[in-house]
């Protein structure tokens, strides 16, 4: 029996260490719904959105993303119910040289990490999806990408 190869996704000879924007999609295992809290019914845009036990906890993560990697910084995050985007930079010192930062898949895998231990139960799916950003107008489409995809949701499942 033949076993289906996953397709790389992955920059070939790109190394996912050096300075630049990344744009990060992890989602829960089976996509189930963890991060918000029952919001009910919406008018065309979404109210207040109230992330739950799970989603605040994701989101200290997230946040803490810069306190264990100085180097990384987290330009914009959107917690999704059963996914969160991540623009991270990797970012050089005063002259413009790399600062030592680990790679985009370990700071991904120490954040997932952190959340299962938290939670107490694995939540995550096993591989996430990574995007380099390549330029200013790509990175404007991701921003609006994730600053959209919450009103998205909340207009597609009417």
């Amino acid at each position: 029996m033949e076993l289906n190869k996953r397709k790389a996704i992955r920059l070939k000879s790109y190394n996912y260490d050096q300075t630049g924007a990344y744009f990060i999609t992890i989602c829960t295992k089976n996509r189930k719904k963890l991060f918000w809290n029952n919001v009910g019914a919406t008018i065309g845009r979404p109210q207040k959105i109230s992330l739950s036990t799970y989603g605040n906890i994701v989101e200290t993560a997230i946040k803490n993303i810069p306190k264990y990697y100085p180097a990384v910084s987290v330009d914009k995050y959107t917690i999704m119910p059963d996914h969160i985007h991540l623009l991270l930079q990797i970012n050089s010192d005063k002259n413009g040289r790399a600062m030592h930062a680990p790679t985009i898949s370990t700071v991904i895998q120490q954040t997932k990490g952190y959340v299962t231990k938290q939670i107490g139960f694995p939540l995550w799916q096993k591989l996430f999806y990574d995007h380099v950003i390549r330029d200013h107008n790509d990175y404007d489409e991701i921003w609006q990408y994730m600053e959209n995809n919450p009103l998205k949701y909340f207009n597609n499942k009417e």
